[in-house]
């Protein structure tokens, strides 16, 4: 994935770590400057193995490899703060999976929107037994999506995910509404 970067110093040149004797000798010097230009980006990377890590600052397409990582995959057509800004929240997306609030991030994230979300159902608690349940007894989830005015936005991809991550057995609507 890296590659040699012209003009690359090395911070630890291997001639300067040769006994005295093979430092005054031009032919090592020139064979050692040839490594130290081979192994110059590995040293840098190594150098800045924590940047590699965090999202927000690794090279563009190590973002695409983190994601891979994580178990995310990135629509390429997103730009690249998008695809870093997904990368870093996939984790707490994880343990917000299944649940209403995960939903919602999960949607904002991919449409740069507003989401509101309506289920059917309801929780509540009564002193009597034998009490009225709340909400709809059919289960339905309506998602209305806000987008600033000209964004577009693929519906069906975004049907895609709704499937993916809604409950199988609600029965979902999606509305997507420029504001």
């Amino acid at each position: 994935m890296r590659r040699a970067v012209e003009g690359l110093d090395t911070p630890y040149p291997i001639g300067s770590l040769l006994p005295a004797v093979f430092q005054d000798d031009p032919l090592a010097m020139r064979w050692t400057g040839a490594l130290d230009e081979v192994l110059a980006p590995a040293i840098s990377a190594l150098d800045c193995l924590p940047a590699y890590a965090d999202p927000l600052l690794a090279p563009a397409d190590f973002t695409r490899w983190l994601a891979g990582w994580l178990g995310t995959v990135l629509d390429e057509n997103w730009p690249l703060h998008r695809q870093r800004g997904a990368v870093a929240q996939c984790v707490p997306l994880f343990r917000l999976r299944g649940t209403a609030e995960g939903l919602r991030a999960l949607v904002e994230l991919v449409t740069d929107g507003e989401v509101e979300l309506v289920d059917s159902g309801g929780v509540s608690w009564s002193h009597a037994p034998g009490s009225a349940l709340p909400g709809d007894p059919t289960a339905q989830l309506t998602v209305r999506v806000t987008v600033p005015e000209g964004t577009s936005v693929d519906v069906a991809a975004l049907e895609e995910l709704l499937v993916a991550e809604k409950p199988a057995h609600v029965p979902h609507r999606l509305e997507v509404v420029e504001r």
